[in-house]
């Protein structure tokens, strides 16, 4: 969730009311600095107490090359977290379903129709309805009094996380506890139950890597980066952080949407052609 005023031009956080109040926000420098040095190998790091860092000014292109390696460690740690989460609740969650459904049939059971009718259609509806919850919770309470821990979102980040992660843990609970009720019971209200589980992970898991990985390109994502719908959520989620359309769009996967129904049409378009060509040029060089 990189994205700061380093990728929007002249955005001014302190001239952009959507942007809510501004409290006191803990920093993440001293974790930071922890993550920095167990990162370290043969290169030169550079970690002032408190996570600062302390460039050498008077030879550029060694800063330039301490700060490459610095991004490149970031971003490979972020990687190695994020695939490594994903398969590991893609793998949870495939024998979750399989150990499921293959309990109930034990001994001679009866297929259960129902539940797994309850279960798959809740999914789909699940992850549906948590793209527009997201999108209130970003609105409602990220922009207004959680805005303390959010605004790190909107700041260039110092490190690998940012405190704004920490509402991805807070949203993998709920999914937790809905997959283990659905798993240890029988029946159709559990069946529902781990529906709607697998929806929150599907979308979790996609909103790891479309959000994190192509827009904020915390780490590569591969061929997603051509899917054209895809470079549309990316181009609609910058304008968001450029504070364009009083905040317009809250949501990620239906941003593009918000976007055209006040009227951001055409500033989408130019997004969506500037980081076109950002990215042929990076691929060129």
């Amino acid at each position: 969730m990189e994205v700061g005023m380093s990728t929007t031009g002249s955005f001014s956080l302190g001239k952009n009311p959507f942007l809510g109040p501004k409290p006191f926000t803990p920093s993440l420098s001293i974790f930071n600095s922890v993550i920095f040095k167990l990162q370290q190998r043969s290169c030169t790091c550079f970690i002032m107490e408190g996570g600062k860092s302390d460039p050498p000014a008077d030879n550029p292109a060694k800063l330039e090359v301490l700060l490459v390696e610095k991004e490149t460690r970031e971003r490979l740690t972020y990687v190695v977290a994020a695939v490594m989460s994903s398969l590991g609740i893609i793998s949870l969650t495939v024998l979750a379903v399989y150990y499921k459904f293959s309990y109930q049939m034990e001994e001679g059971g009866e297929i259960p129709y129902l539940e797994m009718l309850g279960t798959f259609a809740l999914s789909l509806g699940a992850a549906m309805s948590m793209e527009l919850m997201s999108k209130w919770v970003h609105k409602a309470l990220w922009h207004t009094s959680l805005w303390h821990m959010h605004k790190s979102h909107h700041k260039p980040r110092e490190g690998v996380f940012e405190l704004n992660d920490v509402f991805a843990v807070m949203n993998a609970i709920p999914a937790i506890v809905l997959l283990a009720y659905g798993v240890f019971y029988k029946g159709l209200l559990p069946g529902i139950c781990f529906g709607a589980g697998l929806g929150f992970t599907v979308l979790g898991i996609g909103y790891i890597f479309v959000h994190n990985g192509l827009v904020h390109k915390r780490f590569p994502v591969g061929p997603i980066v051509d899917i054209p719908y895809f470079r549309k959520v990316a181009a609609a989620h910058q304008l968001h952080h450029m504070g364009m359309f009083k905040g317009v769009p809250y949501g990620l996967f239906l941003g593009p949407k918000e976007v055209e129904d006040v009227g951001g049409h055409e500033a989408l378009e130019i997004e969506i052609n500037r980081s076109m060509k950002s990215s042929a040029s990076r691929a060129s060089a």
